[in-house]
C-alpha cells in the first residue's frame, strides 16, 4: 500500500519552528493507493485536478469539520467529471446524516448527492456497518468505533499483504487496540496526539490525546515491532508536542509530517 499524506494536524496554520523553518500544517487526509481517501480535511488543496479524477472513495471518521472540509471542494470540483461513476463517501449512518443536515443542505452548500440530478451527482453517501469489513478496490477496511464527543471510529485498511490502523480522533479507549493487537500483517498505526501534556483536562473534555496518553495507548496495543505514526497536533502546539513525543523515547515512534509518502 502506498499512503500519501496530504495533511496530518488538527487545524490548519503555518507554523514557524525554533529554526525558523516553516511548516504548512493541513487539516487530515491521507490518500491511499491513489483512489481511497481516509477523511477529507485536505482533498482540493492537496491534489491535481487528475489526482482528484481518481478518487474513488472517502471514508468518513467522523463529521468534524477538520476532517470534513475538503468533501465540498472535491464535490464541486467533480460537477461532470466522474465517468466512472459517482465517488461513494463512506461513514457510520449518523455521520452521513450529520454531513447532510448540516453540510450538503443547500443552504451552507448544494447538496452534491442529487445536483445536478441523482443520476449525475458526483457523491453517493455509503454507511458502513460496525466492524464488517468493506471491499475498496483492493483495499478491505473495518471500522471500529472510539471514544469522542460525537460519533467515531477509527480504520483497520488492509489488502493481500499489510494493514494500518488509523486511529481518527480519540481520548483514551480499548476496543480499537484490541482490533489491532490481533491483525496479523498489520505495519503501521497512525494514532493521534492533540494537546501537549499540561492540557490533559481540555484533551479528555474534546476527545483527544496527549503525548502521556498516547504512551498509555501504545502500550494497550501491545505491537513494539510496528511503526507508530503520531498526527493530529495542533498546530499552535506542535512544537512542544514534538519534544514531549520525543521524550517518551519510544523507537519506533514517529512525527507524521504533509507530504509525506508511507510504503508499507
Amino acid at each position: 500500500m502506498i499512503i500519501r499524506i496530504l495533511g496530518c494536524h488538527g487545524s490548519e496554520l503555518t507554523t514557524t519552528d525554533t529554526r525558523g523553518v516553516t511548516h504548512p500544517c493541513r487539516a487530515c487526509g491521507f490518500l491511499v493507493n491513489g483512489t481511497c481517501m481516509v477523511d477529507a480535511g485536505s482533498i482540493s488543496a492537496g491534489l491535481l485536478d487528475t489526482e482528484q479524477d481518481k478518487i474513488r472513495h472517502v471514508l468518513l471518521s467522523h463529521a468534524h469539520f477538520d476532517h470534513i472540509k475538503g468533501l465540498p471542494l472535491l464535490a464541486d470540483n467533480m460537477i461532470g467529471r466522474t465517468q466512472g461513476g459517482a465517488i461513494n463517501v463512506w461513514g457510520l449512518p449518523e455521520v452521513l446524516n450529520t454531513v447532510r443536515q448540516h453540510i450538503f443542505n443547500n443552504a451552507i452548500y448544494p447538496d452534491f448527492t442529487r445536483l445536478p440530478t441523482v443520476q449525475e451527482a458526483p457523491l453517493v453517501f455509503q454507511p458502513f456497518p460496525d466492524e464488517k469489513p468493506i471491499s475498496l478496490d483492493g483495499l478491505e477496511v473495518t471500522s471500529v468505533r472510539v471514544t469522542h464527543t460525537v460519533p467515531a471510529v477509527g480504520f483497520i485498511v488492509r489488502d493481500a499483504e499489510a494493514a494500518f490502523l488509523y486511529s481518527g480522533d480519540t481520548s483514551e479507549t480499548q476496543h480499537l487496540w484490541e482490533v489491532g493487537r490481533r491483525e496479523r500483517h498489520l505495519k503501521a498505526a497512525f494514532i493521534e496526539t492533540s494537546f501537549p501534556n499540561d492540557l490533559q483536562a481540555l484533551a479528555r473534555t474534546t476527545g483527544h490525546l496527549t503525548p502521556a496518553m498516547l504512551g498509555r495507548e501504545i502500550a494497550k496495543l501491545d505491537r513494539p515491532e510496528i511503526a507508530v505514526y503520531a498526527y493530529h497536533l495542533k498546530p499552535s502546539y506542535r512544537e512542544r508536542i514534538a519534544a514531549e513525543l520525543k521524550a517518551l523515547r519510544l523507537p519506533n515512534l514517529h512525527l507524521l509530517q504533509e507530504d509525506q509518502v508511507i510504503r508499507i
